[in-house]
């Protein structure tokens, strides 16, 4: 029997972080990006409704520039996102419809599900509606985003046998992380024998710029190579995989990309052991040994979201990148209805709740200084 997207080679081109000219995404810096894509015999793209402009463009880079069977076309719906009814969520794909040009949409997600966003789609019974589309021949595959817990995936597989495929965020640095818990996703995800599509295998760019001990052992192992390109062969060669996105924002992240995953071949023991590595470095940098356990939470009179903090101020010691750290702090804790570290009233509650006996107020302090210097 054969697999879903066997004959798809394995980089797709992700549409999130399209070059920008003037504030705009730059089109025609994004048709010469399609053009290299496809002249390599890529053909996956993966775009969003919530993504702005993005479905727009690749209509104009992609689907009125080339015949309709010769790509694979991806786009999402995110009924969490301003939906006050079921009509407004099959509305955004009629806008995707009309956006893309497509005609019919090849790979159809239902986007970033997990946690209170799962209730949703179930309250505008989405899953049925799906299937209804694509029984009119509007969707090719349905499946899903993911962003929690494995536990919680586990659920969603059990109770959903007829998605056709995931899209985990799996990367070398987020594979034992507490919080994404990219390897225990990916394990539940080949449990239920379901075609992945890797999200994140640089992790936002952040893997493109590691610290600079990390950097040196990869640039030592092979001096040509991009530090980028270790980053999406790990996820490359993993089993099950079916296509990894990268979020390419110019000619020379494409180009890069090319050049070593048009022939990919499975990485050989010394490359592997190279990313362990690589691997080992990253767990010596002085991060809040949080394992998102969320005792503290329970406990919190000021309903902080602590864990979500560790996890920002986590990223900013390893990576350095302010924007891509504050994003964190503001999804995990202002997006998931928690308070900021600025209203911890050092009650110590918390630390007397939490396993990993870790500083929690101290902590809070650090968080308050990396994101919030007005307020400390």
């Amino acid at each position: 029997m054969s697999q879903l997207g066997e004959n798809i080679k394995k980089l797709g081109f992700g549409l999130m972080r399209l070059p920008q000219k003037d504030g705009v995404i730059d089109v025609e810096q994004t048709k010469e990006m399609v053009d290299l894509f496809m002249a390599a015999g890529f053909t996956y793209f993966d775009t969003a409704w919530a993504y702005p402009g993005s479905e727009d463009a690749i209509r104009q880079a992609l689907v009125e520039r080339y015949p309709r069977e010769s790509f694979q076309l991806a786009t999402k719906n995110a009924a969490w996102i301003k939906c006050a009814t079921a009509q407004d969520a099959h509305e955004q794909f009629a806008t995707s419809l009309r956006q893309t040009g497509a005609g019919y949409i090849d790979f159809y997600l239902l986007h970033c599900l997990g946690e209170t966003r799962t209730k949703v789609f179930d309250d505008f019974h989405m899953w049925d509606w799906v299937q209804e589309q694509k029984a009119k021949g509007l969707i090719k595959h349905v499946g899903f985003s993911f962003h929690s817990t494995a536990d919680e995936l586990e659920e969603l597989l059990q109770a959903h046998p007829e998605m056709e495929f995931v899209q985990l965020q799996l990367n070398y640095a987020d594979w034992e992380d507490h919080a994404i818990q990219s390897r225990l996703c990916y394990e539940v995800a080949r449990k239920y024998n379901k075609p992945i599509i890797v999200m994140e295998p640089v992790k936002g760019g952040t893997l493109a710029q590691p610290p600079q001990k990390v950097a040196d052992i990869f640039k030592a192992a092979d001096p040509d190579a991009s530090v980028a390109s270790w980053a999406v062969k790990f996820v490359a060669n993993l089993e099950g995989v079916m296509v990894v996105l990268s979020g390419m924002s110019n000619v020379e992240q494409m180009k890069d990309n090319l050049s070593y995953m048009s022939d990919f071949q499975k990485l050989t023991p010394e490359q592997e052991a190279v990313i362990a590595q690589a691997q080992a470095e990253l767990k010596k940098y002085p991060i809040i040994p949080c394992t998102t356990c969320n005792y503290c939470a329970k406990v919190c009179p000021k309903n902080i979201g602590i864990s979500g903090s560790f996890t920002a101020l986590n990223m900013l010691t390893l990576y350095g990148n302010y924007d891509s750290a504050k994003f964190q702090e503001t999804w995990l804790v202002d997006n998931h209805g928690k308070a900021n570290a600025t209203e911890c009233i050092k009650c110590g509650k918390c630390e007397q709740a939490c396993p990993q006996h870790i500083g929690i107020r101290a902590e809070l302090e650090k968080v308050v200084n990396a994101f919030h210097k007005d307020k400390a």
